[in-house]
């Protein structure tokens, strides 16, 4: 309003999508300052954009429960609504719990099922996977195997 400039920015994520911000943004709305959204990496859209998974049809879910059973229970709505919606979930989990979201996935959801993992995305370290939940419990039998997933930041995807 004073005539100065102000911006709000994030590493791998955009504000107000799945990171803080939306508040902010609104509050510009509400006293009539000009909002412009410039384009940066979004890890949600870049690990949708790598998955191989549709493309078309996705939602975003956010932070899954905490709750072991909870979680679990979500799993299996996600991939329900995933067939009958031909339709591409994708959520984020905290970095310290993605070996427990990937044993969830592993546990909840059925063989044929696509999941892919964005890790580290735009990183030089970056890795992204799609395959099915057969061939993930292969490469991952136990808890002890998904160390090499702990503390990087994953985003999640499945279709089923």
């Amino acid at each position: 309003l004073a005539g100065h400039d102000m911006g709000l920015m994030s590493e791998a994520g955009v504000p107000g999508v799945a990171d803080p911000g939306a508040e902010i943004v609104l509050a510009a709305h509400k006293i009539g300052a000009r909002v412009k959204p410039l384009v940066g990496p979004s890890s949600i859209l870049l690990g949708l954009m790598a998955s191989g998974l549709n493309g078309q049809r996705f939602a975003f879910q956010g932070y899954l429960p905490h709750d072991a059973h909870e979680r679990l229970n979500k799993l299996k709505q996600l991939e329900t609504e995933s067939r009958k919606l031909e339709q591409t979930q994708i959520w984020i989990e905290t970095p310290y719990r993605n070996t427990a979201m990937l044993m969830a996935c592993l546990t909840a959801l059925n063989p044929q099922t696509k999941l892919c993992l964005g890790i580290d995305l735009s990183l030089s370290s970056e890795q992204i996977t799609t395959q099915s939940i057969a061939d993930w419990r292969k490469q991952y039998p136990n808890e002890n195997a998904c160390a090499s997933l702990q503390n990087r930041p994953t985003v999640f995807l499945l279709l089923a």
